[in-house]
């Protein structure tokens, strides 16, 4: 099992995810890649305080090489891999992500 603060890495604030913690309780974080849904719950219940109804998560980039033409020649580079996690927490509970950092 891995630290509590390497396993989640950052809040990711954007419109899409602000709205959806508000109306919906979620609330979304970049985590490290090999951490599982059951390390991510206890990490996120350990450092808010709270308690994780669910834990949804999603894997990005790492996928289609992007082209760039430079003055070396053409150099082709894979994008970023990185794991978003959507946690759920329990009704009448939030976590406050502005004042936490």
């Amino acid at each position: 099992m891995q630290n509590t603060q390497r396993i989640v890495k950052r809040p990711i604030i954007t419109e899409k995810a602000t709205m959806e913690s508000e109306q919906m309780n979620r609330f979304t974080f970049e985590v490290v890649q090999s951490a599982n849904k059951i390390e991510i719950k206890n990490a996120i219940e350990r450092m808010y305080g709270i308690q994780v109804t669910k834990v949804r998560t999603a894997n990005f980039g790492g996928g289609k090489a992007s082209t760039k033409y430079t003055n070396k020649g053409i150099v082709q580079e894979k994008a970023k891999k990185w794991k978003k996690a959507i946690v759920t927490v329990a009704q009448g509970e939030t976590i406050d992500l502005f004042n936490n950092y």
